[in-house]
């Protein structure tokens, strides 16, 4: 029983003090991975039910990957251009009628070029949703606040994933109609629960300095972005990690088919991936919220790289599953600290490009890891495939380590103080009082204490 209250009361402290706005971006979150099942089955679709090659199945992937890649950068630009809320609207929206979309097209150039908007349109609203999520939760809850995102991520794609399976065997043209009626619902709860929380572009008080305007986001652009060398090397970094975290579901099972393992038994074993972020990520949240984050980005690049390189010494599938739970510890607490590094080197207007530019460094290594993997297992053996995550992760870890001493500590947000100081306003001439009009006191409402 003791054992009970201390769950419970970890899982409340975990949950607590977070705004109700992040709840309902959260639940968005979980609904949108809920209904993901064309990720899961496509390949499946196009090899056995329309009975297309390996190759264009492939071709399909890639281009659905390049609209990913694409879109990163365009609904950075977006959400700080036209809002966190609108750009989530215009993304949940196109995918949906994109995704059904392609439930209907039968030519292989159309189930290409649609492939592509579906990649695209997908992509698009990562950086308004990390953006908003930056920008209405405090800065010393953020880790934990894109941690229970991640939870609800994975949480909604173990339960689409299994339930793809279902759906395929009745018809797949209804999981496509299903996706796409769930992410229009989730369009729905954001054009109805979520105010928009993109930052005022000016500030003007009387007698406040015009230099304490805040900073129009027509002074951030990709340009800028790009010139941010200190930014732009996490990007490096990320791509790097994201390499290796690709390889659980690109190079391990093809290194598995060639080892002699079915497809169920590789099934087992990255079950085991899902299964513990879902189980695992409320409490390593808690250990980990308020560690010094550049520990933590070593440690989890280290852990990403040397699991994947003990890969090459496991002959069972129950020595696999074991690698399996060191690079899913890496991936759980890699994944929320490196999204709160990315906001602390993001300026207040520039969130949504620097969110994308960050995006987008997944998604070109979603496109550069099949062709790596292919190539080294086919030269020189999945052996060098694991050795070579290895030498990865560390590089990654020691990227991080130098760094990291150069980023500075985050204050809380009671803390924060203007970069520059208020200049102290004039004083005025006096004039006479004036006396207010008859009955004009009565005519002012009172003021409540929850405000206006």
């Amino acid at each position: 029983m003791p054992y009970a209250l201390r769950a419970r009361r970890a899982v409340r402290e975990t949950v607590s003090g977070l705004p109700r706005e992040f709840w309902w971006l959260w639940t968005s979150t979980l609904v949108n991975r809920l209904g993901a099942f064309v990720a899961t089955f496509m390949a499946l679709y196009l090899t056995l039910d329309r009975g297309y090659s390996a190759t264009y199945a492939g071709l399909v992937a890639a281009l659905h990957g390049l609209g990913g890649v694409i879109s990163s950068l365009g609904g950075g630009v977006m959400t700080d251009r036209l809002g966190r809320r609108p750009t989530l609207l215009i993304a949940q929206a196109s995918t949906a009628v994109s995704v059904a979309l392609l439930g209907f097209v039968h030519h292989p150039v159309a189930i290409a070029g649609v492939a592509f908007l579906v990649g695209m349109a997908s992509n698009a609203s990562r950086p308004a949703v990390q953006a908003m999520m930056a920008d209405i939760v405090r800065p010393e809850d953020r880790i934990r606040a894109f941690s229970l995102n991640y939870w609800a991520i994975n949480l909604g794609f173990a339960v689409s994933s299994m339930a793809a399976g279902f759906i395929a065997e009745v018809s797949y043209r209804a999981g496509f109609l299903i996706e796409a009626g769930m992410t229009m619902a989730c369009a729905i709860l954001v054009f109805l629960r979520l105010p928009e929380s993109k930052p005022a572009e000016t500030v003007k008080t009387a007698g406040v300095s015009e230099k304490l305007a805040a900073v129009s986001d027509s002074s951030v652009s990709l340009g800028t972005v790009l010139r941010d060398g200190r930014f732009m090397s996490v990007v490096g970094l990320s791509f790097l990690v994201a390499l290796i975290f690709q390889q659980g579901a690109i190079g391990l099972p093809v290194a598995m088919g060639e080892a002699g393992f079915t497809p169920a038994e590789y099934g087992m074993a990255i079950a085991v991936n899902g299964v513990l972020i879902v189980v695992l990520q409320i409490p390593v949240t808690r250990f980990i919220e308020h560690r010094d984050p550049r520990r933590l980005l070593v440690i989890s690049s280290l852990l990403a790289g040397y699991g994947f390189g003990l890969t090459a010494f496991a002959g069972s599938v129950g020595a696999i599953a074991l690698t399996v739970c060191v690079w899913t510890l890496a991936e759980i607490v890699n994944a929320p600290t490196q999204t709160g590094l990315v906001v602390r080197l993001s300026p207040l207007h520039g969130r949504g490009r620097y969110q994308g530019m960050y995006t987008m460094s997944w998604s070109v290594a979603a496109l550069v890891a099949p062709l790596m993997s292919g190539f080294v297992i086919d030269r020189f053996g999945a052996e060098w495939l694991w050795g070579l995550c290895a030498v990865v992760g560390t590089v990654a870890g020691l990227g991080y380590g130098a760094l990291m001493r150069r980023v500075p500590e985050e204050k809380p947000a009671e803390q924060i103080e203007p970069t520059e100081p208020i200049e102290p306003i004039e004083p005025t001439e006096p004039t006479e009082p004036v006396e207010p009009a008859a009955g004009a006191l009565e005519q002012i409402p009172e003021r409540s204490a929850s405000g206006p």
